[in-house]
Parts: C-alpha cells; structure tokens; sequence
C-alpha cells in the first residue's frame, strides 16, 4: 500500500505541480485523484494480503484493516489545521474500506464468498 502511494504521489507531483502544497484548500482534482489512489492503493493491500495469508486470510484482512484505520486516524489527527477536516476524515473511512474491499476480492476468488 506505502509503496503505490509513494509512487502514485511522487507521479503526481512531478505531472500536476501545481497541485503541491495545496493542503489548506486542495483543489477538486487533486482530492478526487488522491481519494481515488488511496482506495485503490488500500484494495491492493487488502488483496495482498488476502493471498499471502496461509491461514484464514479474512482475519488477516480485518486485522490490516483495523491497523490502517488507526494510522489514517493518527494521520488526520496529525494534519489538523493543515487540511480540511472532511478530507481527513474522508481518507480515514475511505483507506480501511479499500482494504475490506480487497481482501473481499480475494476471498471470492478464493471461492470462500
């Protein structure tokens, strides 16, 4: 997951320049590419970890998941005042809904759902 937003984020920086350091009011594209990426990113995450799990890979989900969702909410707690209030929390549901989102996916490949 770090490492899609590391390359995602660098990517963006370097095409959309204009977008950095735009965190008290990011403009509309930037949080619709950035909500975007990170939901992909999570669901990436949570299928990865869906497959490398030996033993009940949905444990392993939820428990990604729970750890996301606490480091997101340490994440917004840490930007307050730098960015709007609904944008960290937007990325603190969105990043442990992801994660479901792609451990789910691989449980249906599976054939578990």
């Amino acid at each position: 997951m770090v490492l899609l937003v590391i390359v995602i984020t660098a990517l963006l920086t370097r095409l959309t320049p204009d977008w950095v350091g735009q965190e008290a009011r990011p403009r509309a594209g930037y949080v619709a590419v950035n909500l975007g990426y990170s939901f992909l990113a999570a669901s990436a995450g949570g299928y990865v970890t869906g497959w490398a799990a030996v033993a009940n890979p949905l444990i392993h989900v939820l428990a990604l998941a729970l750890v996301v969702l606490l480091l997101a909410a340490l994440s917004a707690m840490q930007s307050r005042g730098k960015q709007p209030i609904w944008y960290a929390l937007a990325l603190v549901v969105i990043s442990p809904i992801g994660v479901l989102a792609g451990g789910l996916v691989r449980l249906r490949v599976l054939g578990i759902l």
